[in-house]
C-alpha cells in the first residue's frame, strides 16, 4: 500500500520540481573541507610505548559529501578528524577516508571495489541522502547496500561495519515544504532499510542520525553538518565503537 506522500507525488509534481529546481539554483555550494584523508593517531602515552597489539584500531570511514566533512573549513572538523581524535585516547587510530560528495550507494561501491584488499578493525558507512534525491526505491536500495555490505565484509573483514541512519531531511533547513515532507518520508523508507540489513548481519549495526533541531547544528548552507554537529555525531560513533569491542572482548574472555 502506498504512503499518503506516495500518493500526492503525482498532484504536487509541478510544486516539487519547481521548488528543487529553485533550491539547486540557490544553494550555496560548500567545497570538501582541506586536510589529510589518511592517517595516524594517538594519544602521547600511547606514543610512548603503552601500546598493545590489540589497542590499534584501523578504521575506514566511506560515504558521500557527509562523510567527506563538507560544511566546515578542514578535516579535523569533520567527521573523520573528530572521531580518530576521540578514539586516540584509547587506541592508536590508523584512519582512512573514501568519500566523494554527491555519491550514491552505487558510487561508493565502485569506489571501495578499487581499493586494495585489507584489513579494518571499523567500517562507518554515511550514505542515503543522494539516493533519496535521485529517485532510488526501497527495492534497489537494498540491493544495492547489501552488495555494499558483502563487499566490505568480504574484502576489508571488518569486526563492525556501522551503518549510519539516513539524515531525517524533512528537518533541513535549505528544503521548503512540501519538499522537505516528501525527501523526509523518502529517507525515512530508506532509513528502514539500513536498520533491516543491519538486523540480517552480525557484524552490522544500524546507527540512527538523531541530532537536536538546533541551528547551530546546520552548516551555512542549511543541507550539511557544522562543525558542532560532527563533534556530536563522532560521539555517538565513539561510543558505539567502543561498546562492541568491549562486548567482544567479554564474549572472548576464558571462563573464569
Amino acid at each position: 500500500m502506498l504512503a499518503l506522500d506516495q500518493i500526492l507525488r503525482l498532484p504536487l509534481l509541478p510544486l516539487l520540481a519547481l521548488q528543487a529546481i529553485t533550491v539547486r539554483r540557490r544553494a550555496l555550494i560548500l567545497p570538501e573541507p582541506r586536510g589529510p584523508r589518511q592517517g595516524q593517531m594517538a594519544q602521547e602515552r600511547l606514543q610512548q610505548g603503552e601500546l598493545e597489539q590489540e589497542r590499534q584500531l584501523r578504521v575506514l570511514i566511506a560515504g558521500d559529501s557527509s562523510a567527506a566533512g563538507v560544511g566546515v573549513s578542514a578535516q579535523s572538523q569533520g567527521l573523520s578528524g573528530q572521531l580518530a581524535a576521540q578514539l586516540s585516547a584509547q587506541f592508536e587510530v590508523h584512519w582512512r577516508l573514501e568519500a566523494t560528495t554527491g555519491h550514491q550507494t552505487r558510487d561508493t561501491i565502485t569506489r571501495l571495489q578499487a581499493l586494495p584488499k585489507q584489513q579494518f578493525d571499523v567500517i562507518i558507512l554515511a550514505l542515503g541522502v543522494n539516493d533519496v534525491t535521485h529517485g532510488t526505491t526501497r527495492t534497489r536500495f537494498y540491493r544495492q547496500q547489501s552488495q555494499l555490505m558483502q563487499l566490505l565484509l568480504d574484502r576489508f573483514e571488518p569486526r563492525l561495519i556501522l551503518a549510519c541512519g539516513v539524515p531525517q531531511m524533512q528537518h533541513f533547513p535549505a528544503l521548503p515544504q512540501p519538499l522537505a515532507w516528501v525527501l523526509g518520508r523518502q529517507s525515512a523508507r530508506l532509513d528502514n532499510v539500513l536498520a533491516a540489513l543491519a538486523s540480517e548481519h552480525p557484524a552490522v549495526a544500524h546507527m540512527p542520525f538523531q541530532l537536536p533541531q538546533d541551528p547551530a547544528l546546520a552548516a551555512a548552507d542549511g543541507y550539511h553538518p557544522s562543525a558542532q554537529a560532527y563533534r556530536l555525531w563522532a560521539l555517538g560513533l565513539g561510543e558505539k565503537i567502543l561498546d562492541h569491542l568491549a562486548a567482544s572482548q567479554s564474549e572472548q574472555a576464558p571462563p573464569p
